[in-house]
């Protein structure tokens, strides 16, 4: 019998989630610093034409969508730019769909019922459960999820959260977290520095009712939650400090049952690469051939 976990896609334990696309020579560095893939975020178009340019200029780099947004992309010309990038790049894209942001449609349907009505045009596109994965927070979509593509891709949480994810889903369902980060030196104010970058961030999603729901889940109060957002929630959610303590915040999802995180570097695209950089030595990568 075929191990299941064996089909679960293989981007590595560590890529890095970017929004909007980084440049064909960036996705180059990336990789020769050892992390297997890029996520291109946002709600990046459907026509994946920001694709093929990262793959050409890498050798083994997975790219992902984190996310293509279900309301505004459609899924006939989705399924279509998957398989032109399949046929050039075997086994090489993950394709990433997601509800977004129901507040920013003016079509009110119920998020779930779009996103089912998604994923079965994809089936009659032929386009792999194995080769895409769905944006969850919550159990009934983290259930959806599981049962009808790879697996998950839970955006804006936190290692309890990909440790309740895992218990839920199962082994066998790839999970796949993505986790900010603020790369500081040792000064004495470094920590408020670093959570007003967080901030900065966090401040749009204080205003969508998946993710404050997802953190009342999770046990943060309403004061937690109210803007700006409380010290404690931040903190949960942007890992900063030092290398080697943003690795072990890191490594706390893999230890919760993450199979890969996402990293998101903020602070502004000039410190992508050199937080990268310092990151990967604690984070045990060794290059391409890691």
């Amino acid at each position: 019998m075929t191990d299941a976990v064996s089909l679960k896609p293989d981007l590595g334990r560590f890529g890095v989630w970017i929004f909007g696309s980084p440049k064909p020579e960036q996705a180059a560095e990336i990789e020769q610093l050892g992390y297997r893939a890029i996520w291109v975020g946002g709600s990046p178009a459907g026509d994946l034409n920001y694709v093929e340019p990262l793959l050409e200029a890498t050798e083994n780099l997975q790219v992902a969508t984190g996310i293509i947004n279900v309301w505004t992309a459609p899924a006939e010309e989705v399924a279509e730019a998957y398989h032109r990038v399949e046929k050039a790049f075997p086994g090489r894209f993950l394709l990433g769909i997601g509800i977004g942001h129901p507040e920013h449609t003016e079509e009110y349907r119920k998020p779930y019922d779009v996103l089912v009505e998604y994923l079965d045009a994809l089936d009659a596109q032929k386009v792999p459960t194995s080769r895409r994965v769905v944006a969850a927070l919550g159990p009934k979509v983290l259930k959806l999820a599981a049962a009808r593509s790879a697996g998950a891709h839970p955006y804006l949480t936190t290692p309890e959260h990909t440790g309740q994810a895992r218990n839920l889903i199962g082994n066998t369902v790839f999970l796949a977290p993505e986790h900010k980060v603020v790369l500081t030196d040792a000064s004495p104010d470094a920590a408020e520095q670093a959570r007003a970058v967080g901030r900065e961030t966090v401040d749009f999603y204080l205003n969508l009712s998946n993710y404050l729901n997802n953190w009342r889940r999770l046990g943060f109060t309403e004061e937690d939650i109210a803007k700006p957002g409380s010290d404690r929630l931040i903190d949960a959610v942007v890992a900063h400090g030092g290398a080697s303590a943003i690795a072990a915040r890191l490594n706390e999802h893999l230890d919760a049952g993450a199979d890969h995180v996402a990293i998101q570097v903020l602070g502004g695209p000039d410190k992508l690469i050199p937080t990268l950089t310092e990151l990967a030595g604690p984070l045990g990568l060794k290059g391409v051939d890691h």
